[in-house]
């Protein structure tokens, strides 16, 4: 099967990650209704929404490992990989902002775009790594955090790996108050398991990820092309939503 080209797009996995925008939506349309006080779930603690969470954003990362992969095959150029970048970045700067003014006390500080950034710039330092030691890059990445858990007793360590400074890495003994965290470790093992599998999958004589969409997946894939303007956007739009249901139901 022949590659897209540089101006192709793989739509199976902008439909992946499309399926993972709507499961994002409705995850967060759960949470907002909790926070305005119209239904009562704990999302910190009930493994109904924290196992959710986690596969929401097992998703994210591993379609983002995938879409490297297809970066790597197609030889895509450093600005153009730089421009995207930029605007990932850029939009976690604008969700710390936004968080500050919403949650003051428990702001995001380093959520998934945050990370993305972080590990995008790995993935692509780490493209042409053989597969093998992707895999096991990815596993050691996700078996980093419990190592050092099991290993770090309090004192002056565990504190400096606590402390917002550092916390972002992931190795610490506990977790930060914070409305949003996805630090490197383990989050990095599924980037690279993705890209792993990305590279695994277009080695194939007959691309699994090059192959047309099933019917009835092309809102999924328009979704995942426009994914990250989307995730800007949703929670805002989501938010005013409700204020206004309040402020009428007086």
């Amino acid at each position: 099967m022949q590659l897209p080209t540089n101006a192709e797009r793989f739509e199976r996995i902008d439909a992946l990650r499309g399926l993972a925008v709507v499961w994002m939506t409705f995850y967060h349309l759960g949470f907002d209704l909790n926070h305005f006080g119209l239904w009562s779930q704990d999302f910190l603690r009930d493994p109904f929404w924290t196992l959710q969470r986690v596969a929401i954003v097992s998703l994210f990362l591993l379609c983002a490992g995938l879409g490297q992969a297809v970066a790597w095959r197609q030889g895509v150029a450093c600005d153009r990989f730089l421009r995207r970048w930029t605007q990932v970045a850029a939009c976690a700067l604008l969700v710390t902002a936004g968080s500050f003014l919403m949650f003051p006390l428990s702001f995001i500080h380093f959520g998934v775009l945050h990370s993305m950034a972080v590990m995008l710039l790995v993935a692509r330092l780490s493209a042409g790594w053989r597969s093998h030691w992707l895999w096991l890059a990815g596993a050691l990445a996700l078996l980093l955090p419990q190592l050092v858990q099991a290993t770090v007793g309090p004192g002056a360590l565990a504190d400096a790996l606590d402390s917002r400074a550092h916390n972002w890495l992931g190795l610490v003994t506990r977790r930060p108050y914070t409305e949003d965290y996805v630090p490197v470790f383990p989050w990095l093992g599924v980037v690279w398991w993705g890209l792993a599998l990305g590279k695994m999958l277009l080695a194939r004589p007959a691309p699994l990820l090059a192959g047309p969409l099933p019917r009835g997946a092309a809102p999924l894939a328009w979704l995942g092309r426009h994914s990250l303007i989307y995730y800007m956007l949703h929670q805002p739009v989501m938010i005013g939503a409700l204020l206004v249901w309040e402020e009428l139901a007086r």
